[in-house]
């Protein structure tokens, strides 16, 4: 999950160890946190994104996280819809 310097190999592009990339996830600045999520989303491998946020945290933030999904957004929105129809998160 990690390289040598402790930063997750979806943070290619930011130099950010694992425990302050968390720490952004948790930010009380919205676009920051929906920000960091964003780039969960869009770079890291959907079974991986769970380790670090909640369906519900997702849905949360959804109108300030998908600004941030790019090419991703479309699988994302069918994840989210899927969860809420199948009850396991509410909007």
């Amino acid at each position: 999950m990690v390289d040598s310097n402790d930063r997750p190999y979806f943070l290619w592009d930011q130099d950010l160890s694992l425990g302050e990339f968390q720490a952004r996830l948790v930010d009380k600045d919205p676009d920051i946190r929906c920000y960091f999520m964003g780039k969960l989303l869009r770079q890291a491998r959907p079974d991986d994104v769970f380790q670090f946020v909640s369906p519900q945290a997702i849905l949360d933030d959804w109108p300030r996280v998908q600004r941030h999904l790019g090419q991703s957004l479309g699988l994302w929105q069918w994840l989210l819809n899927k969860w809420v129809e199948d009850g396991h998160v509410h909007w």
